[in-house]
């Protein structure tokens, strides 16, 4: 599967907003968006109203650089949406708040969903006992999630937990942040997105 590889940073900037893309130092003064709050590129700096189209556009976008997946995912994910019974925006949050990197940095064992995905990606979580390592893994509810690694990678992961510590963990998950543990103990609910997005606009986009 396709991802972007590009500055985090730029992604931010284009969006006009904090996506926390780059984990800790999202929070600090060396944030690109808090130093440099417009587009980047020559005319970055030029701000236009936007259109109706504009808007949503810019909406889906954003949604999709935080959860970072690419557009062919995306609309897969809000075909499953659509085609899911109850309010589709809101269905298809919870599907991105359910893939396996999205948890492991709702749980505060990443500093960012793309070091999260990188943990997935080299075999060090399990979902009920066995390894997984594919980032867009759905979990259900009951699944225990796990770190399993070397003792090396373990105090890194741990590290990080204390780096997030004041990061609020959603409220569907039971976490034994000790052992690096943690069980699904209900779905995600439209609440427990901690991001500030309009889903509705992504609906009426793809409903053109």
């Amino acid at each position: 599967m396709g991802r972007d590889i590009g500055p985090d940073c730029r992604l931010c900037r284009r969006e006009g907003e904090k996506l926390f893309l780059k984990g800790a130092r999202c929070y600090t003064h060396k944030c690109a968006v808090a130093r440099r709050e417009y587009a980047p590129g020559q005319h970055g700096i030029k701000k236009g109203k936007l259109s109706n189209f504009g808007i949503q556009l810019r909406e889906k976008q954003k949604v999709k650089r935080i959860y970072g997946v690419m557009e062919r995912q995306f609309r897969n994910y809000f075909l499953k949406a659509s085609s899911t019974k109850g309010v589709t925006g809101t269905t298809l949050l919870q599907l991105l708040e359910r893939r396996l990197d999205s948890v492991i940095f709702n749980l505060g064992f990443a500093k960012s969903r793309k070091d999260a995905r990188q943990i997935v990606s080299h075999h060090h979580v399990t979902v009920n006992g066995r390894r997984v390592n594919i980032a867009s893994f759905l979990v259900k509810s009951n699944d225990v999630v796990e770190i399993k690694t070397d003792a090396k990678t373990l105090n890194a992961i741990k590290a990080n937990i204390e780096i997030t510590k004041e990061r609020k963990v959603p409220g569907w998950f039971e976490v034994d942040a000790a052992n690096c543990k943690a069980k699904i103990v209900r779905m995600p609910m439209r609440e427990d997105v901690a991001y500030s997005v309009n889903e509705q606009l992504i609906v009426e986009l793809y409903s053109r």
